[in-house]
């Protein structure tokens, strides 16, 4: 383990060139099963949780290589075999990506059910489950492990998911994909990266309807093919930069391919008080004024609403509430996505950030009296690690970050690209 070192309130500037989506090249990866050819990516992230699931293919047989310089994978699984048993990844909510291609490759699959990633509250994996029951399979619970074998006959399932879970929708896409028969989801997630992971399908041989909505419909293949393809970037990651250089009052010019998709998170950053706008295809911050922006209602609370795309998205939220602590007025955050998801505050509050814990879904922010450099203890969840680095980053003088390693899960060079700008960071042994 290891923390953050973090000499506050300097100014960056520079220009910033996003990596790729973590949440698109994963399920990406975990989709190359499916196909009878190799898969070769762009663009594509070097994160740990990707490496995890490399070892996994090439124990297996398969060929697997991630070239973190240049950003390109190369996947080959013609020699993959289950014969020797295998041991999933633990610790990485994408293990649940590999149901689908697994019991396609070798028509079982043995999870973990601990595999669950982030400690972000309740994350069940019953709705994948569910799923693979629907295409036919049986599945079998029995001391804390999971077994899901093939079923005999094809199915034609017509799913409504229960809420607009992205893993799910993802595993129900590749369970159709080698699927003969047509398979609908209703209620599906809608995210760039999902729709992201759609275009990659249709480009190994499937037939997919209704890409970027919630209602898709699959027409399957059982010969799909490899493909070449450039995974897409992160807009968490631009979100991420664009909280960073507001807050610290910085002139960042963000580069990427998603700025498209950023009008409303761009909108709830300025109501926040923070200087970030669209300028073309970049992202740009300048100095901030933390103003709040009052609803027109005079009895009303400023409010940022986290829930399923596209609404503002659950996995920017801290992002936000940590780029907000000089904010100078009331702001409602509202996490409905995760259950007890803003704990977390209380390691804010180190900082002389002044919340409200309302419930297990919604925290207010108060102006703060004074804030102050701090020593705080990360939980293991990427996106907080980053609220809290984003609020010490503002604060004059020393503030240490314990347990930091869970950037890499998601931003393996955030903290040397940061410094490439004037941050001074450094990582030290916890």
């Amino acid at each position: 383990m290891a923390s953050l070192l973090v000499q506050g309130n300097k100014r960056l500037n520079g220009l910033v060139r996003v990596s790729g989506n973590k949440n698109a090249a994963l399920p990406m990866m975990c989709a190359t099963m499916l196909g009878g050819t190799p898969s070769t990516f762009s663009n594509f992230p070097p994160i740990s949780d990707g490496q995890k699931i490399s070892e996994f293919f090439r124990k297996l047989g398969s060929s697997a290589e991630i070239d973190a310089g240049a950003q390109k994978a190369f996947f080959n699984h013609a020699n993959m075999s289950g014969l020797n048993g295998y041991e999933v990844p633990s610790g990485i909510r994408s293990a649940v990506l590999l149901i689908a291609p697994m019991v396609f490759r070798l028509g079982q699959f043995r999870v973990d059910l601990g595999s669950k990633g982030c400690a972000l509250g309740i994350r069940e994996i019953d709705p994948h489950l569910e799923i693979a029951v629907k295409f036919g399979c049986k599945v079998t619970v029995s001391q804390g492990a999971c077994q899901i074998d093939q079923g005999k006959e094809n199915q034609s399932p017509d799913i409504w998911l229960d809420y607009q879970s992205v893993t799910a929708t993802e595993t129900f896409l590749m369970f159709a994909a080698t699927s003969s028969a047509e398979a609908r989801l209703t209620n599906a997630a809608s995210e760039p990266h999902v729709a992201h992971f759609c275009k990659m399908l249709v480009k190994m041989g499937v037939e997919i309807d209704g890409i970027g909505t919630s209602r898709l419909t699959v027409r399957g293949n059982q010969n799909l093919l490899g493909c070449n393809f450039e995974v897409i970037d992160d807009h968490h990651e631009v979100a991420t930069y664009a909280a960073i250089g507001a807050s610290t009052c910085s002139h960042l010019t963000i580069k990427s391919s998603v700025s498209h998709e950023m009008d409303l998170i761009v909108r709830q950053f300025r109501k926040t008080g923070l200087n970030v706008r669209i300028d073309g295809s970049d992202i740009i911050t300048g100095p901030s004024d933390f103003i709040i922006e009052k609803p027109l209602t005079p009895e009303g609370i400023t409010k940022v609403e986290a829930a399923p795309w596209p609404y503002f998205p659950a996995d920017i939220l801290p992002q936000i509430i940590g780029a907000t602590i000089q904010s100078k007025g009331e702001i409602l955050f509202w996490n409905k996505v995760y259950e007890g998801a803003l704990f977390w505050s209380a390691e804010l509050a180190k900082f002389g950030a002044r919340t409200i814990l309302a419930d297990p879904h919604r925290l207010i922010l108060l102006p703060a009296s004074e804030l102050r450099p701090n020593a705080v203890d990360a939980p293991y969840i990427i996106r907080v690690v980053i609220g809290l680095l984003i609020a010490a980053m503002q604060i004059e003088g020393q503030s240490l970050i314990r347990s930091a390693d869970p950037l890499n899960r998601a931003h393996p060079n955030l903290i040397e690209k940061l410094q490439s700008l004037g941050a001074n960071l450094e990582w030290v042994p916890d």
